[in-house]
């Protein structure tokens, strides 16, 4: 639900990047003025002790002596310990120097996530242009046990692609390599962006057959960890991969598919980045078309009853629920009709009628919070006008003045499901342009699956969970913000997929909460991490058994307590053939170098345990 890879410039300029970094306040200013201090004159006379005074006691000489004795063997003790280390010319780490900063090494590229939450820095970091380039890289790599961890777009919330060992990302090889359509296959080099194919293709009146809520993922890596859209029909967009061109540490590169070594090939699909880089996909896409997006307002009482309509009636459909209200928001998306066409329809509120309250809430929440940001921000140009601030944009600016006072969150919450009530409608366009959702500023996210039935029988699970979920949220007092998203997919036949089901009439339910992080007070942004992990811990341990939930690869987080992560591995073990998956990272990695420490800690050799 994330946006970009940060490395403090352009992913399309990484092979020409030169390290820049904020120079921080200048820790010495303190120790000035501390030192201003204590030779500044003192105000009362009568606490002032002069250093030397023809008319001074032979004590206060005495006294004078002694001070100056100390100081002289201060000084000499420094003079001594400095010349007792010497320094190589070589060293890394030369003679401190007062008021200078070490900077930090042109060659060192700092690499975030889109949150912000997860970074790390590294000299090595690749972006080969060709597939050539690319294997030489692995080559190398391999021979010198150097690691090189696969990174696409830096969107998972937990990081999964970083690491400071080393990276190769391929940006730089995006092109369209093949269309087929009439077969409507695409084959791509896997750092093309989302956004990107979808332009390629359709003039050839193709697209993809689903998309995740934002557009510009490699697609080398919403493959790799098992993204998804939403429809109870669609699988996961790991199911669209026809082949795969994977460059490997052991084998160099290799081809698969279902036709060729198709157990290789259902593992590589969902394969974390750790069984080879991929290098080329080659995609089923489906005709090109127009869709209805539909947004109406519910409750959980008419949702119960219009549930399985709901689900098998609609190409795409989700509900975002909106914490401590009975407010549910329906979104279902299908193709415009052939005979009717699109619905004719006239929204009962404009734009800034839908959201004009927030605004009102913002104001009034100014002068309660911060009545000096409203002078500040009379006498500041460079402050946005809140009329041209987007409702998620209002909701981040609300939520940042007070985000875990949970009263003033249920404020913001009742806010939103008014905006929602007052949005609803229909909105016509092509499937890569409705299908997106605009998800909000940074953000902490955990999102679980969980099967849900089949499509002619749910079990009803999925609302149970949602029904628990929200009873957690108001027993425990959390500061939830909206919405809890809910959507569904068909199962998957990749055996490391969230989704993943040999019976294909199986259906998933996809369930996220969210903690945004609306601003950039490294306090505040901790608080909101802490309360975020607490969150989803009571979350994990009274609802992820129960309902047999498991996290999306690019949301599970590690935990730090041995205990924990003993346990987490234990329930992977349940769900996902890890022991399998090791032994092809074995067979095509022996050295690790595709590897992390999150990789390492998720998924131990079998010996290791």
């Amino acid at each position: 639900m994330l946006r970009a890879l940060s490395l403090r410039r352009s992913l399309r300029a990484f092979h020409h990047y030169h390290h820049h970094h904020h120079q921080p306040t200048n820790p010495h200013s303190n120790l000035l003025k501390a030192l201003s201090s204590t030779t500044s004159p003192n105000p009362n006379p009568n606490l002032t002790r002069p250093f030397s005074s023809l008319s001074s006691s032979p004590s206060s000489e005495a006294e004078f002596r002694k001070y100056l004795g100390y100081f002289a063997l201060l000084l000499g003790c420094g003079i001594a310990t400095y010349y007792s280390f010497p320094f190589s010319d070589s060293a890394k780490h030369k003679k401190a120097q007062l008021f200078r900063y070490a900077p930090l090494p042109d060659d060192l590229h700092t690499v975030s996530n889109w949150s912000g939450t997860h970074e790390v820095q590294t000299r090595v970091f690749h972006q080969p242009e060709s597939l050539e380039e690319l294997e030489q890289i692995v080559k190398e790599a391999n021979e010198k046990k150097q690691k090189i961890r696969p990174v696409g777009s830096g969107l998972s919330p937990n990081g999964i692609g970083l690491t400071r060992a080393g990276m190769v990302n391929l940006a730089l090889m995006d092109n369209v390599l093949d269309v087929d359509v009439e077969k409507k296959r695409v084959r791509v080099q896997a750092g093309i962006r989302v956004q990107q194919l979808v332009d390629a293709i359709k003039d050839y009146g193709i697209t993809l057959q689903n998309f995740a809520s934002i557009r510009e993922q490699q697609i080398g890596g919403i493959v790799q960890v098992g993204a998804h859209g939403t429809g109870a029909r669609l699988p996961p967009i790991d199911e669209q991969v026809i082949s795969m061109k994977l460059v490997t540490p052991a084998k160099g590169t290799i081809e698969v598919s279902k036709e060729r070594d198709p157990e290789l090939f259902y593992l590589a699909r969902c394969g974390l980045g750790g069984l080879g880089v991929v290098a080329e996909v080659t995609l089923q896409c489906v005709e090109r078309q127009e869709l209805v997006e539909h947004t109406v307002v519910s409750n959980m009482k008419e949702i119960k009853k219009n549930h399985k309509k709901l689900l098998s009636e609609n190409k795409h459909v989700k509900y975002l629920y909106i914490p401590y209200t009975d407010t549910v928001v329906v979104v279902t998306c299908n193709p415009v009709s052939k005979w009717k066409g699109p619905p004719k329809f006239k929204p009962k509120y404009s734009r800034d009628e839908a959201i004009q309250h927030v605004r009102d809430l913002y104001q009034e929440s100014l002068k309660k919070y911060s009545p000096e940001a409203i002078t500040a921000k009379s006498s500041d140009n460079s402050e946005p006008d809140i009329n041209e601030l987007s409702f998620t944009e209002l909701r981040d600016k609300l939520l940042a003045l007070d985000p875990l006072n949970k009263d003033h969150v249920i404020q913001v919450n009742q806010a939103e499901a008014e905006f929602w009530r007052k949005s609803e409608g229909y909105r016509v366009g092509w499937s890569d342009e409705i299908l997106g959702f605009d998800c909000g500023g940074q953000q902490w996210v955990s999102e679980t699956c969980f099967p849900a039935g089949t499509l002619a029988k749910p079990s009803m699970k999925d609302l149970e969970y949602i029904e628990d979920l929200k009873k957690l949220i108001e027993k425990e007092e959390i500061p939830a913000p909206a919405p809890i998203e809910q959507r569904w997919t068909q199962s998957s036949k990749s055996p490391m997929s969230p989704a993943s089901s040999s019976a294909e009439d199986d259906i998933f339910s996809w369930v996220g909460i969210i903690m945004y992080l609306p601003t950039m007070d490294a306090r505040q942004r901790k608080e909101i991490t802490e309360e975020f992990f607490h969150y989803r811990r009571l979350s994990q341990t009274q609802l992820w058994d129960l309902y047999s939930a498991y996290e999306h690869w690019a949301k599970i987080e590690v935990p730090k307590d041995k205990d924990e992560l003993a346990a987490l591995q234990a329930r992977l073990r349940k769900r996902f053939p890890v022991d399998e998956y090791n032994k092809a990272r074995k067979e095509l990695d022996p050295n690790r170098i595709l590897s992390n420490n999150m990789l390492g800690k998720l998924f131990p050799s079998s010996d290791t345990i």
